[in-house]
């Protein structure tokens, strides 16, 4: 009844031809979000904070890309 919360696998989606998989990192802070850049417009969507390598690792596997596909921002 009362206790530990289960983590439910959330899905996410995104349209490949509209959206390209990207890493954002600070540099003051060295904070790393995972989200989605818009081909056209250019504009970042952050969906996940990535506080260790499991979060990075499952939002790979939500949108079935591996962590060497996804762009890099800084």
């Amino acid at each position: 009844m009362f206790g530990i919360k289960k983590k439910t696998k959330v899905e996410i989606k995104y349209d490949p031809e509209v959206e390209q998989p990207a890493l954002k990192t600070s540099i003051c802070t060295g904070e790393k979000v995972a989200g989605f850049i818009n081909i056209n417009s250019k504009k970042f969507r952050d969906v996940v904070l990535v506080r260790n390598s499991k979060d990075l690792d499952d939002f790979c596997q939500a949108i079935g890309v591996r962590e060497e596909d996804l762009k890099s921002i800084v």
